[in-house]
């Protein structure tokens, strides 16, 4: 029989934590057919705890990965946990018990009720609380990550989520393409936000203390997450720095064609500028927002990008008079220095309005009291 949710629990040396995970789990979802998968990377004897545990309790799975299958670190075991599910719903949760198990059959409850394909277990929501973390360093930098990975993607985690760097969320299977997914780091539920369209349901939850073994924060999981920022973000952002490189070529080209048969280097700036303009307009759509579900129309965009280009086209020669009249550059170095200058604001603009995606509705979800696991105890 197929269960309803695969319980996927990355583990890292947590062998005291296992047997307790387990029975929590298996009560807390009594009535509910479920299946617990364990994905261990552990260097102690973690893998042999958890075949004990399968040997007695029906439904706990263990996925070892060993050497190169260790890619990806502990966003690669998740990634690997899911493709091993069964379940119609996966819940990820750390194996530490400062997720509380109890909270899992809430989090599908959630997600049935309000048709989401995401419920995120948020501390950031409502009652929910990270006074969990082992310092208070952890916890500055937990809501810093949080703030940063809000703003570099407002779309689609800044609108929906409050809390992209929990590891507690349950996700619909068939929402998820893994072959979107490039996991690396710890972060992976900010790596499936950023790659999916999701509709997204949060619930609070109180992160408890851990209950064995030591904390995996570190310096290397912090540059780990830097890089995983930059790279999720700035994937779009090359291919529009891609298409503006050649927006220039074609704009310093154009404008030395009309130097050179005597025009002015004003009317030249901004003609050839219009043709790079048209023409990064093109490239643009086929190859930077293509495959977003655009909220605007085609024509609707050909006219707010041409008016905002030309905006800039316009705004741009005060610059231009300033740097060849007054500083006296090069024309076509100042041409290029004054095209460079409102990269980021154009990718900002085009990004958040012009080729904002079609939101899909919410319905409106009543708060839940949030689990608190040692109050509860």
């Amino acid at each position: 029989m197929v269960p309803h949710v695969t319980v996927v629990v990355p583990t890292f040396n947590e062998r005291g934590n296992i047997e307790e995970l387990v029975t929590r789990l298996q009560d807390a979802l009594a009535g509910i057919s479920s299946e617990i998968v364990f994905v261990d990377d552990s260097t102690d004897d973690t893998s042999e705890v958890v075949q004990r545990v399968a040997a007695r309790r029906p439904g706990v799975r263990l996925v070892r990965r060993v050497g190169d299958e260790r890619i990806g670190g502990l966003a690669g075991a998740v990634t690997r946990g899911i493709a091993e599910a069964h379940g119609t719903w996966v819940v990820v949760m750390d194996g530490d018990l400062q997720h509380p198990p109890e909270l899992v059959p809430l989090l599908l409850a959630v997600g049935e009720r309000e048709d989401a394909d995401l419920v995120v277990a948020s501390r950031y929501v409502g009652q929910g609380d990270a006074s969990g973390l082992s310092s208070s360093w952890r916890r500055t930098v937990s809501s810093a990550s949080t703030v940063l990975a809000r703003t570099l993607f407002p779309r689609r985690v800044g609108r929906l989520c409050t809390d992209p760097m929990t590891g507690f969320f349950s996700v619909s299977r068939a929402a998820v393409d893994l072959t979107r997914l490039r996991p690396r780091g710890f972060k992976i539920l900010l790596e499936i936000l950023a790659s999916h369209h999701l509709r997204v349901q949060e619930v609070p939850f109180v992160f408890g203390t851990r209950h064995s073994g030591a904390s995996k924060a570190s310096w290397r999981q912090g540059a780990e997450f830097v890089h995983q920022l930059l790279s999720l973000r700035a994937g779009r952002m090359l291919r529009f720095a891609a298409v503006g490189a050649t927006g220039v070529v074609v704009n310093l080209a154009v404008m030395s064609l009309l130097l050179h048969r005597g025009l002015h280097y004003v009317p030249a700036s901004l003609l050839s500028t219009e043709v790079a303009i048209i023409s990064n307009f093109l490239l643009q759509e086929r190859f930077v927002f293509r495959s977003r579900n655009h909220a605007a129309s085609w024509r609707r965009r050909t006219a707010m990008s041409l008016a905002l280009n030309n905006l800039d086209n316009v705004a741009r020669v005060p610059l231009l008079l300033l740097l060849v009249g007054m500083l006296g550059l090069p024309v076509l170095l100042a041409q290029g220095l004054a095209v460079g200058v409102g990269f980021a604001f154009r990718f900002a603009l085009l990004t958040r309005v012009i080729y904002a995606a079609r939101r899909l509705p919410e319905a409106p979800l009543a708060m839940p009291e949030p689990y608190d696991a040692e109050a509860a105890a």
